[in-house]
């Protein structure tokens, strides 16, 4: 197996969780050099990795396929200068702030002959998984309506782990940074939708970013909500599925990144991240109501879709078409929530 090189663009919470404890232990990567620009962090974590100070360091490195896990402003810049230095790229989500830029780095990407695709990583989710198995299974029949929702609490903007995140810049803000996770996942199950209504608003003492976000996602005879919340101490069903056959309803979240967070895991191609009977949802459907098992998530699963679209040929993990329709779904909603009307796709 013919390794690939990768270097990453930072090393907080993305770099730290999500990219390298899985290119670390992937038998089809090298994780070969990390950026970051005043910690040592990396150093500690990785003694073998290479250590650099600025992104041009890393594009400069033998590295093959760059990880852009910057903030979303950057997102556009640094995967230009990635393609122009011929590096294949993962870009974590959202992938940029406008369909304008996506177009423009999805030519660049086709015109030079390299990966370029988003880190939706959620579509490894257990929870994820186990709705599309339902659905491809047909047990529910034809669905009429899907509920999907990121509910969290956390009023206190003190207290924001990330405060670049609450900047008032293009990408920030509850709908780019989790309903982008909502609508690929959607776009995923059922396609491009018709037409996206939303409503968007600051509920937190001084939030000067959209932190509730409710959108709407219109197909023929389907209605798909998607929803995303700081201030929601009691949570609903993340997953809520019906069709003319049954329903299935989920409540909880994929446990992977508490797991890696808590340092209680490492990454493997085991069931690592296996919920218990207690955390699964509930099937309902003529032939009964049960609880249904999870399938167990791995974001493993992204990279092997990686290598696969790399040294395979394959398709990669988000297609560029589904890549720029996210976008264009975001900017919808946000078009919707200024004029009170569904903006079509």
């Amino acid at each position: 197996m013919e390794k690939i090189k990768t270097g990453i663009a930072s090393f907080g919470l993305s770099g730290q969780v999500f990219h390298a404890p899985f290119l670390d232990v992937h038998e089809g990567f090298e994780l070969s050099a990390i950026a970051e620009r005043s910690n040592n962090l990396a150093r500690g974590a990785y003694p073998g990795v290479q250590v650099v100070r600025s992104f041009d360091d890393l594009l400069a490195t033998d590295i093959e396929l760059v990880v852009v896990n910057t903030p979303g402003q950057t997102h556009a810049d640094y995967c230009r200068q990635a393609l122009e230095a011929d590096k294949h790229v993962v870009v974590e989500k959202p992938f940029v702030p406008t369909s304008a830029e996506a177009q423009a780095l999805i030519r660049l990407a086709e015109e030079k002959g390299l990966l370029l695709t988003v880190f939706q990583n959620r579509r490894f989710d257990g929870d994820f998984l186990t709705v599309k198995q339902i659905l491809q299974s047909g047990e529910l029949g034809r669905i009429v309506e899907f509920q999907s929702a990121f509910q969290r609490y956390r009023p206190d903007m003190a207290a924001a782990r990330a405060p670049w995140r609450e900047e008032p810049l293009p990408g920030n803000g509850i709908t780019y940074d989790l309903c982008s996770h909502l609508s690929d996942q959607a776009l995923a199950l059922f396609g491009r939708p018709d037409g996206v209504w939303a409503t968007l608003a600051s509920q937190r003492d001084g939030s000067r970013v959209d932190d509730y976000s409710l959108m709407q996602l219109l197909y023929p005879n389907l209605t798909v909500t998607l929803r995303a919340g700081m201030i929601i101490r009691e949570e609903g069903p993340r997953f809520a599925v019906h069709g003319t056959k049954g329903s299935y309803v989920k409540y909880g979240l994929d446990p992977q990144e508490d797991l890696l967070r808590s340092g209680k895991a490492t990454p493997s191609r085991q069931a690592w991240a296996a919920e218990s009977e207690a955390e699964w949802g509930i099937l309902n459907t003529d032939a009964g109501r049960r609880k249904y098992p999870t399938v167990p998530g791995n974001y493993l699963g992204y990279y092997d879709a990686v290598y696969g679209a790399l040294r395979d040929g394959g398709p990669t993990p988000v297609s560029h078409e589904e890549m720029l329709t996210d976008i264009r779904m975001l900017e919808a909603a946000f078009e919707s929530h200024r004029s009170g009307c569904t903006v079509k796709i």
